[in-house]
């Protein structure tokens, strides 16, 4: 659902003017240093009209827990303001927030009308004392969370300079019961691990979970007592779509960037080998884009569609390569030590994510698409399944844990290292997926 959203309007010429200026902000750190030194912000009680208490304060909290879980904001702690906001048009009383240590504020109001939510927000320098941005969303009030996510994004946007993520689903498989006999089930939640819900039954074996980058549809694999298959699955009409029906095992199906085209990986009938195809959703045509007997798997296609990286087993050991589109052109790009799999290409292009399986464990990596510049972002007992935010600036990736008692857990990392934490979940979680920014 599209929300609604207008820039807000403001009589003042001078802060008009001042939001035309240079932002003084900057959060310090590099991609390559592991540490980011986060902007402090005060994020005033939101205003509530006509009634919206309620809703007013649920909005400033999603809007800090996103900024804070971003890892480049330290959102400050309310007790310690000074000024109390009593107006959304009244201009802030700059030292007071300055005495604070706040170097960006945002001042917002919440409102209902019927069963439609408006938020509306202002953000500040507090040093130059500049208007930097300022909107207003409105949807139904079922969407209320989305609407802080999109004050969040844009605060986050107008200071780092980065795409907006906030705004997004993930995709995952929930797994419950004993862990010799999980039962695994496609679900769903917000970003932050709000909202979720479970999509299908369980009867089936559910593999990697992909989103469609054109539309909230979700590709996976389902291995059944009769055949494995590959399905499509409309999350906004909860149906779903059988792609093919193989009498071999399929693997890690992928949408193209267009939407119109999975990628997968089929077992040979001898059960030995494993090549990737292309099936057009269209036509249901099939093609074979790979031919070699090893196991080649876990296809991604680069943003532009013109490349493809995949794992191979061809030269004796797990490894990623890089082909054109067509499947000419194959090169190997891991050569550190270990087995490399699961290779993601970022929505940006400049990166393509890995696993990386080592003595001592199992790291989740990047380097960029030649096989350069090589970098472990975490390691851990049993790291795998990376996926990308929107923006490239995200992994999310599952950890498994030992034990009798240990299961997966999604976790996220920082492109440059930092900000490792855990994403909550209901239960056991694995083989996240991100989606788009939501319409």
């Amino acid at each position: 659902m599209t929300l609604t959203r207008r820039n807000v309007l403001f009589l003042s010429a001078a802060a008009m003017a001042a939001g035309l200026a240079t932002p003084a902000l900057a959060v310090t750190g590099t991609v390559s240093s592991g540490k980011i030194d986060p902007l402090p912000i005060a994020i005033a009680p939101f205003l509530a009209a006509q009634g919206a208490d309620a809703d007013a304060a649920a909005t400033a909290g999603v809007i800090a827990n996103d900024l804070a879980r971003s890892g480049y904001f330290k959102p400050l702690p309310p007790e310690s303001f000074i000024e109390k906001i009593g107006s959304f048009d009244q201009n802030p009383n700059f030292a007071s927030w300055q005495q604070v240590k706040a170097q960006a504020l945002v001042v917002g109001q919440v409102s209902r009308a019927g069963d439609r939510m408006t938020v509306a927000f202002k953000l500040y320098d507090v040093n130059t004392q500049a208007f930097l941005a300022g909107s207003s969303f409105t949807a139904p009030a079922k969407l209320s969370r989305r609407l802080a996510h999109k004050v969040a994004d844009m605060v986050y946007n107008k200071i780092t300079g980065f795409a907006p993520y906030f705004d997004t689903r993930i995709v995952y498989v929930d797994e419950s019961g004993p862990k010799n006999a999980r039962v695994k089930k496609l679900a769903l939640m917000d970003q932050d691990g709000f909202n979720p819900r479970t999509l299908t039954n369980g009867k089936e074996i559910l593999l990697t979970p992909r989103f469609s980058p054109t539309s909230q549809e979700i590709t996976y694999a389902a291995i059944g007592t009769d055949a494995s298959r590959v399905f499509i699955y409309n999350i906004d009409t909860g149906q779903k779509e059988i792609v093919g029906d193989f009498p071999n095992m399929s693997f890690a199906p992928r949408f193209s960037p267009d939407g119109q085209k999975v990628i997968m990986s089929l077992e040979s009938d001898d059960g030995r080998n494993a090549n990737i195809f292309e099936m057009d959703l269209r036509s249901k045509q099939m093609r074979q884009v790979t031919n070699v007997p090893a196991i080649n798997t876990a296809p991604c296609y680069s943003p532009d569609g013109a490349r493809i990286a995949f794992e191979s087993d061809r030269g004796g050991t797990q490894q990623i390569y890089v082909m054109n589109a067509d499947g000419s052109g194959e090169q190997r790009i891991s050569f550190g030590n270990g087995r490399y799999s699961t290779p993601v290409w970022s929505p940006d292009g400049k990166y393509i994510a890995f696993t990386r399986q080592a003595t001592g464990g199992f790291g989740i990596g990047v380097m960029a698409p030649d096989g350069s510049g090589e970098r472990v972002l975490t390691e851990g007992f049993h790291n795998e399944g990376p996926t990308w935010s929107p923006n490239s600036r995200v992994i999310m990736f599952f950890r498994d844990s030992q034990g009798e008692n240990g299961g997966p857990q999604l976790w996220s990392v920082d492109i440059s290292g930092y900000n490792e934490q855990q994403v909550q979940t209901t239960g056991f979680s694995s083989d996240p997926a991100w989606s788009p920014l939501l319409k």
